[in-house]
């Protein structure tokens, strides 16, 4: 497991072992960052992140390596987040995130308190927990971390769908590689296409 571009480009990340951890593959992430960026690099320069599910932290961290400005890395397995500070420390991060330890709902309620807003917000529950998927989405769509301009993506099986709608968080794009499948959500009626930022002159 690595960084695929960015800063931090090649650098290798770990992972624990013998836990229930699965991290998003390189070429699953290459894909996302892919769509996310559109052919431009500094498109995800200042975003703000909610990586949610976090494990070991990659999908944040390859944020951070492209130019994000603040990724909020949530997970409740203390396994987990002790895997990211450790991923954190190899690569030399030393600010731009924050790390919560415990259950969505009290994370999210801390980030409410602080006035966080999210660009774009990557959810990647274990496969298994099915109900989870529509819980989160559901929660996201009733907060005030999401906006009109907000992008959602959701990790998840092939095989299951999490559903299209979740109050105003509306799918507009999924994608299948391999066993896995990102799908895209945004608030509104209008939510068709992620729009990066236009290319610097």
């Amino acid at each position: 497991m690595r960084v695929i571009a960015g800063k931090y480009r090649s650098r290798a990340l770990r992972s624990p072992r013998g836990m229930d951890i699965r991290p998003t593959s390189d070429r699953l992430r290459e894909t996302l960052f892919n769509v996310l960026t559109a052919g431009n690099p500094a498109a995800l320069e200042g975003t703000a992140w909610l990586d949610l599910f976090a494990g070991t932290g990659a999908v944040g961290i390859e944020a951070l390596s492209r130019g994000a400005k603040n990724v909020y890395f949530v997970d409740t397995l203390a396994a987990a987040t002790a895997a990211i500070r450790k991923n954190l420390d190899l690569l030399g991060i030393d600010a731009g995130f924050t790390i919560f330890n415990e259950e969505m709902s009290r994370a999210f309620w801390r980030m409410e308190r602080a006035h966080v807003s999210a660009d774009i917000v990557f959810l990647d529950p274990p496969y298994a927990m099915k109900d989870v998927y529509g819980e989160t989405l559901r929660a996201l769509a009733e907060s005030s971390l999401v906006w009109a301009m907000s992008v959602v993506i959701a990790e998840h099986d092939k095989r299951f769908d999490p559903g299209d709608e979740f109050g105003a968080l509306r799918r507009f794009r999924k994608l299948e590689q391999g066993d896995a499948a990102l799908s895209f959500y945004r608030m509104g009626p209008s939510a068709d296409i992620w729009e990066p930022k236009p290319l610097h002159d």
